[in-house]
Formats: C-alpha cells, structure tokens, sequence
C-alpha cells in the first residue's frame, strides 16, 4: 500500500480504420496513457483532417448556437477518418442551408425581445401623463423622438439642445429626447461610441401605461411561441440530416488530433500502444469489444528502455491525502507513498491548532456538504472531527469554556500544550527516518543504511531521550561514532570518517531544527485559546444579551474562516517541509490519461 505501483504496458493491434473508435473507447475507460516509441507520428491520412477540422470550426462558429446540444452519439461502424469528416461537413451544410431561414427567423426574434424588454423598462419608468407616447411616436419631420441605451456610468452631451428624459435601470442608461433631426444626430452618435442603441418608438405604443404594459407582453408571447416554433423545426431538421451523429463524428476527430500525438501505423494495420492503470485485463478487453474495432489486445512486459507511469493504492480513507504527495511530485518507484500515514498525522495537527467542539463540528459539516463539489473538503470532514475531540481535551464549544477539560485548558498550562506537538512531531520524523530505511531496502541498500542512517536515528533519540533522561546521552554518542564510522567503512577511508562526521552534524541539525517547527502546533493551539478568551471579554463587556450573542456568533465566524486558513496553511508546511525531507525526494513519472472523447460512442450489439 505504501509503495507506488507501475502502470501496466498493453498493445493493441488493430484495422487502420478502427484506430478513431478503437482511442475513443480507451480514453472512455480514463485509465490509460499513450505511448509510441521514438519517430512515430500520426498516419499520413490524419494530415488531411485538419483543413477539413478548420472547416467545421468556421461552420461551428456560425452555427454551434442553433446545433442540438444533447443526444450526440459517435457512429459505431468504422470507416477512414477523412470519408467520415467529409460526410459529416456534407451532412451539416445542408443542414445549414436548410436551416438559415429559421435561423434568421431566431435572430430576428432575439432582437424583437430585446427591443421590447427595452420598451417594457421605459413604460414602468414614465408615469400616466408624464410623456404621451403615442404622440411621441406618432411626431412628424420638423420634430423626432427617440430611445437611446447605452451603458450607464456613459456620459453623452451631443444634443444638449434636445429636450431629454432619461433614467437608469438594469445598467444601463435610458434617454427618451425629443428634438429635431440635427439634434438628434450627436446624441445618436454618441451613444453608438458608447456601444449603445438608438430605437425609433414602435407605432403600436399608446398613451396610457396599462394598454402598453399589455401590448408588450402579447408581443413577448408572440417572439416566444414563434421561437418555440422555430426550435422544433430545427429539431426536425436536425433528425433529417443526421446532424446528432454527424456532429459527434466530427468532435471526436478534432478530440483525436488534439490529444493523439502518434501512432505507429501501416497501410492496413495500427499499433496502439500505451500504459494503463486498470487493476483487471478485462476493464480494457471489454471497452474495445463494446466498441466493435477489430483487433487484438495483449499485456506483455514493457519494452527495453521505458519508463512506467506510477499509480498510487490507498484504500478510499487515505486517498483525499494524496493530495499533500502530488503537491511535491509523485514518488518514485522505491520510494514510500506516505498518504495512510497522513490520514492519521494531518487530522491530528489540524485539530490541536484548532481545538473547539463546536467549531470543529462546523468545519466537518461543511467539509461533508462541499466534498461532491470540492474534493478537497474531504479533508476538514476528519480535520473537523479531529478539533472536536480537541475541544473536549481543551474544553472549549464555540470559544465558551462551558465543559471541564478532559486534560487541561491551553491558557492554564502553556508549557505542557506547547511540549505535546514537540513529542509527536518526534515521532512522525522518526517514522519519516524509519521510511527511509524501507526505502533502502527497496534500492538494495539495506546495508548501507544500516551503517550509517541507522546511527543517526539513535543518535537524533539519544539526544531527545535525554531531556528526560541524561544517560541517554551515551545512546547520542554511540550513534554519532557508528554513523562516522560507517561511512569509513563503507567507502573503505579512513578519511571518510571525518567526512561523516560533518555530515552527520548537518543533517543532526537540520532534524532537530524541524523538530522544534512541531512547536508551532502548540502556539496556534495558545493563540487560538487566546481568541476564544478575547471572543468572551467581549461578550462580557457588551452589557446586553443580544449584543453578547452577536458578538459570539460573529467572533467564531472570524475565527473559523481566518483560523481556518492559517492552520491549514501551518499543517501543510509541516507536512511538506518537516516530514517529506527526511524520506521523499517524489521524482517518480505521473500517470496522465488519455482525456475522455466528448461525445459517447455506440456500443455494438453482443
């Protein structure tokens, strides 16, 4: 479980004109990653699809708005791609000469809406009598009225000598103006340099407010049912010229080239061939049968000279933790995958910075609503629950010291809180130490390790030991000389003993100065009591009970999102910069799959 597990070689020999359906029906499977060897490139054939994809895009990007966004299904029987995208540019041109007076029909109706929803905004805003816009509409050559929209915060002052009304709603700037034609003109202009509209009155509008209301509202009617009209004879159109299948054909060629570098190809048969992390043969043997590609899928061993992609094997508990691993790379193939360790480390940090029943409760529920959005909530789901058992310990619910502490309150006893993260984080580096000697006798050096970084883990808890008991010093001394002279006698210098001896100096100090970082664990835990004791001073001072509880509610807000951060930010540190030092160099190659075809393919019948 600790160690990472390489990502197993297949090949896959199949029909030239399969290869599309054969690639999309992998990358369904999201479990495999393409490699060809050296000096392969894409079939000569595949060059010719991408003036014919420029095509499709130009059409796509007058045409994707009105094409059918669901049910898109990838033909199920192979045929060479460039047939297949000419036919499908042929399918969605004739359906877009069939379709460009609905089209046009759809646009004229967008626009009506939006001049109408103009028109709506400028009725509610002009009471009875204000202005008649009947007259309005209805005024002859020598005076014109108009509607002019541009963003507001715009300023336009052509037109000053034109009688104006104007107003602000939904963002943007109304000016109904009233003047003649040289008038209007710099209004005009104006607002079209503000990318704004200028809207001749519509001859139906009347002079009451009610009858425009209504009016308004049965030409809404009338744009919706037309465009509902519209919609289904698109759809209509769309089953006629195959336009679904035509359009999933054509994604999946362009998902082809963008994400399929090269293939070893003849001019009958292709050669697939790439690495996969399904557990089972049979997840792959069963997306090519589904598919209907004719070919033969095998797992031999890898070729000479490759290198695996690495794949982790955590049980579900540990997995949200690999997270902290990949922040720094993944590891290699004989190095430990620390994230079980971290399940149990991670959560125990996280809830001694943040000791707080109630608090901690909040966090986990929030952790357990945001985990489908945001995986990365799975981590406070036991961080959370972790700070509610430290709340008991601490005895603090919602900054309120209402429980008796099942161990001690921070403030009461700050040395024993501040020495607690001291021993663990002791421990952790110990394993971390103790990892790297796994580690060793995954390389085969076992031995090695044994003469030397085993005399520095005695010697590293000699010197803790003996804080608490000096003759442990003599452990300390001990481990320092078998370290230096296990370098002498590994290298077979006498020399090399001095040599040790730096080196052991060094890499002593460096883990005894990530030990005391542990310490930090016990300050936020103090400065958190410290807020929780602030939160209650002013509680206190508020005088009035509604007060008193604003300011508690208040105060556990600030401190669970600005604690939150902090100690989130101090356990990842730890982890990354303390803990992974001693054992994790993560210079393993990341196994990236193959990303998912847009558009599912059909499935040929068993």
């Amino acid at each position: 479980m600790i160690r990472p597990r390489p990502a197993r070689w297949f090949e896959l020999l199949l029909a030239r004109d399969d290869a599309t359906v054969a690639l999309a029906a992998l990358a369904a499977t999201g479990a495999v990653e393409l490699e060809t060897r050296s000096g392969a490139e894409l079939p000569a054939g595949f060059d010719a699809l991408r003036p014919l994809l420029q095509q499709f895009g130009e059409l796509s990007l007058r045409y994707s708005a009105y094409w059918p966004a669901d049910g898109l299904l990838a033909s199920a029987f192979p045929e060479p791609p460039q047939a297949t995208l000419e036919r499908c540019l042929r399918q969605v041109r004739a359906w877009a000469q069939a379709a460009e007076p609905l089209i046009r029909r759809w646009q004229q109706g967008e626009a009506a809406r939006t001049e109408l929803g103009r028109w709506r905004v400028v009725v509610a805003h002009l009471a009875d009598g204000v202005v008649d816009l009947a007259q309005a509409a209805a005024a002859g050559p020598p005076l014109q009225v108009k509607l002019y929209v541009w963003p507001a915060g715009g300023d336009a002052d052509a037109g000053a000598q034109a009688l104006q009304r104007t107003f602000d709603a939904d963002g943007e700037r109304y000016t109904l103006a009233l003047g003649s034609a040289e008038q209007l003109q710099g209004l005009a202009q104006q607002a079209l340099a503000l990318k704004g509209q200028a809207l001749d009155l519509p001859p139906w509008l009347g002079s009451e407010r009610a009858h425009n209301e209504a009016e308004i509202e049965r030409r809404l009617a009338a744009v919706e049912a037309d465009e509902a009209a519209v919609r289904g004879e698109l759809r209509v159109l769309a089953e006629q010229h195959g336009l679904r299948t035509a359009l999933a054909d054509a994604h999946r060629l362009q998902w082809l080239l963008e994400n399929v570098r090269a293939l070893e190809s003849g001019a009958l048969f292709c050669w697939i061939t790439g690495w996969t992390s399904a557990p089972d043969v049979a997840t792959l043997e069963q997306a090519v049968e589904r598919s209907g590609a004719r070919g033969l899928l095998r797992f031999p061993a890898p070729p000479a000279g490759t290198r695996a992609p690495l794949l982790l094997s955590n049980p579900w508990w540990a997995r949200p933790y690999e997270v902290f691993c990949r922040a720094l790379g993944m590891p290699s193939g004989n190095e430990a995958d620390p994230s079980a360790l971290l399940a149990l480390a991670v959560p125990l940090m996280f809830g001694y910075m943040f000791g707080d029943v109630g608090q901690g409760l909040v966090i986990a529920a929030a952790g357990f609503a945001l985990r489908r959005r945001w995986p990365m909530a799975r981590l406070f789901i036991a961080g959370g629950l972790s700070a509610a058992c430290f709340g008991l310990l601490f005895g603090s619910v919602f900054s309120l010291h209402v429980l008796h502490p099942w161990w001690v309150a921070p403030l009461d006893d700050p040395l024993a809180v501040l020495m607690a993260p001291l021993v663990g984080g002791a421990l952790l580096l110990t394993v971390g130490l103790l990892l790297s000697a796994v580690e060793a006798h995954w390389r085969g050096e076992l031995a090695r390790w044994l003469a030397t970084d085993a005399g520095l883990l005695v010697c590293y808890l000699g010197l803790l030991g003996s804080l608490a008991w000096p003759p442990a010093l003599l452990a300390a001394a001990l481990g320092a000389a078998w370290f230096c002279l296990g370098h002498g006698w590994h290298q077979r210098r006498v020399l090399a003993v001095a040599g040790g001896l730096a080196e052991l100096v060094e890499r002593l100090l460096q883990v005894l100065i990530n030990t005391l970082s542990f310490a930090r664990v016990g300050a936020f835990a103090l400065a958190h009591a410290g807020l929780s004791s602030a939160i209650v001073a002013l509680m206190d001072a508020a005088g009035n009970p509604v007060a008193a509880a604003a300011v508690l509610v208040l105060g556990n807000v600030i401190v669970i999102v600005l604690e939150g951060l902090v100690v989130s930010i101090q356990t990842t540190r730890l982890v990354l910069f303390e803990f992974f030092t001693r054992f994790l160099e993560a210079q393993g190659r990341v196994f990236r799959p193959l990303p998912p075809p847009p558009t599912p393919l059909q499935e040929i019948p068993s």
